[in-house]
């Protein structure tokens, strides 16, 4: 008999949806459209396949093991502590970077009806009353219900739902020439959109990180992982061709895409649904973030890897300085650049886990033959060697100073690291003399 305390197979699956569809597809496409036309489409496509390959990779180490910790447990097991190390310290510092960009996102979305929120001091007091608003909410332990997270799925998809089953029937052939902005391709230009796409699609790591809190994990998160990035890649290739379809080449002048497409075929309030979905949407992915990202600091205080001070508890039962340090941490993020900016800063970052795991695939099966999985990505070592790199050239695809802010966390880990290795055996040899 199933625990029903646990989550079932498409429990997982709606778990993973949620945790990838957020404020990426209904801020990106003009981006992508602006970067490289019509073209974006191939581009979602191109980024498609890289998160597939990435995601079977995921499910073949998911399914060897039962216990939390997703990255951080399969780099630990394949390539020693500091590696472990080193990618658990970033999921803290990437999970950090996200809520900093789901941050200024709301504040972008929220600009199609307040124009003011999208700039300036304004945009600036939204952002920090967000972060330190949820900060102080958590440590008061107060929690988002069921209740109103069904809501807020509910919220997010059925306007984009809405929009591509009306808007498929108002699309105009002509809208998708031509290929490139201008009439000819930019150099560079691939690289840079499928660089920002990426961000729509990233999330989809977390399915693994509960795997204690599933049924049969080594059997449903494999199964899980592949159905949601299927899914979700079909959604995003409808989105974007509905969003080109209507607005053609000013889709990329628009800074609430999805939302202004759907003003043209529904009117304004059309327009009005899409962009209330958006703003329950990037507010709810706020919430769970600003619940979320602390706990990943309480993990790694938990394990010995970061001072245990991190882990305190306040009276109400709450991390009270994961959470301050998460929120100090978050608003100079948040405040350093756009939300475009920060998407590309956090999709760098990301790689620091996906990289890893691709290549545990290899080296687990080596090292460890003993553990078994319900799932083999096929082709031997192609497909693993393949995402490796592909992902290091879309990583060259950024800025220097992006590369800096998204991967400056591994070098802050090391010497962490060894002070907190050093500060450990010293526990363990007193331990021993007493």
């Amino acid at each position: 008999m199933a625990n029903k305390q646990k989550f079932g197979f498409w429990s997982i699956v709606l778990l993973g949806i949620n945790a990838i569809i957020g404020s990426g597809i209904f801020l990106l496409p003009n981006q992508a459209m602006k970067l490289i036309g019509t073209a974006s489409i191939g581009v979602i496509l191109f980024d498609m396949l890289l998160v597939v390959s990435i995601a079977v990779c995921f499910a073949e180490v998911g399914g060897m093991f039962k216990k939390n910790g997703g990255p951080y447990v399969y780099a630990k097991e394949a390539f020693g502590d500091f590696v472990g190390f080193e990618v658990g310290f970033m999921k803290w510092a990437i999970s950090i970077i996200a809520w900093a960009t789901m941050a200024v996102g709301f504040t972008t979305a929220l600009g199609k009806v307040w124009p003011a929120a999208a700039e300036g001091t304004i945009k600036n007091f939204i952002v920090v009353g967000i972060l330190v608003g949820l900060g102080v909410l958590n440590i008061l332990g107060v929690n988002i219900s069921k209740t109103l997270n069904n809501i807020i799925t509910l919220g997010k998809l059925l306007p984009l739902i809405l929009f591509v089953a009306v808007g498929i029937f108002f699309i105009k052939g002509g809208s998708f020439t031509p290929l490139f902005p201008g009439g000819s391709y930019k150099a560079g230009s691939f690289g840079s959109a499928a660089l920002l796409i990426f961000y729509a699609f990233t999330g989809f790591e977390s399915i693994a990180v509960a795997a204690e809190d599933m049924e049969n994990p080594q059997k449903n998160i494999p199964k899980a992982i592949i159905t949601v990035m299927i899914i979700v890649s079909v959604f995003y290739l409808l989105i974007q061709s509905v969003s080109i379809g209507i607005l053609g080449q000013s889709l990329g002048s628009t800074s609430t895409p999805v939302a202004d497409a759907a003003g043209v075929f529904l009117g304004p309030i059309g327009g009005a649904v899409v962009t209330a979905g958006t703003l329950i949407s990037i507010g709810g992915i706020n919430i769970a973030a600003s619940f979320i990202t602390p706990r990943s600091g309480v993990a790694l205080a938990e394990d010995g890897l970061i001072p245990k001070v991190v882990a305190k508890k306040s009276k109400f039962d709450t991390p009270y300085i994961a959470i301050i340090i998460t929120v100090a941490l978050a608003i100079p993020i948040a405040l350093s650049g756009s939300f475009t900016k920060l998407a590309a800063i956090s999709v760098v970052s990301r790689f620091v886990q996906y990289v890893p795991t691709c290549l545990a695939v290899i080296i687990l099966r080596k090292k460890r033959p003993d553990l078994k999985t319900s799932f083999r990505v096929p082709l031997g070592p192609v497909i693993p060697i393949l995402a490796v790199i592909v992902s290091g050239w879309l990583i060259t695809q950024s800025s220097m100073e992006k590369i800096l802010w998204g991967l400056g966390g591994l070098l802050l880990g090391i010497p962490l690291y060894f002070f907190m290795k050093d500060k450990n055996v010293q526990t363990e040899e007193l331990d021993c003399e007493m």
